[in-house]
């Protein structure tokens, strides 16, 4: 995917984890804030936002489970399995 599409990807994203915040104020996305790359930052590496945009899955699942959708976990542990392998790369690559 090329960089300008991870950031529209990250976009809608970003738009359906404020959808679940305002549907259940206490959904976290803490690890996601806690990342500080949102999808207006273009001078954020492709990486970046990719790494970004699998925390915020991973966390949008989360939230998922707590309005009781069934498959949910599972697709929150792969967000996850995603998130710790872009990790990596960015770390090697700094």
């Amino acid at each position: 995917m090329h960089k300008e599409e991870l950031i529209t990807l990250h976009q809608v994203m970003a738009e359906i984890k404020d959808f679940f915040e305002a549907k259940n104020p206490n959904a976290s996305f803490s690890e996601y804030y806690s990342l500080k790359v949102e999808p207006g930052q273009l001078h954020k590496s492709k990486m970046e936002h990719k790494h970004a945009i699998f925390v915020l899955g991973q966390e949008i699942a989360q939230a998922m489970t707590e309005v009781e959708y069934s498959a949910s976990s599972r697709i929150a542990a792969r967000m996850r399995e995603l998130t710790q392998k872009t990790q990596k790369e960015i770390e090697y690559l700094h």
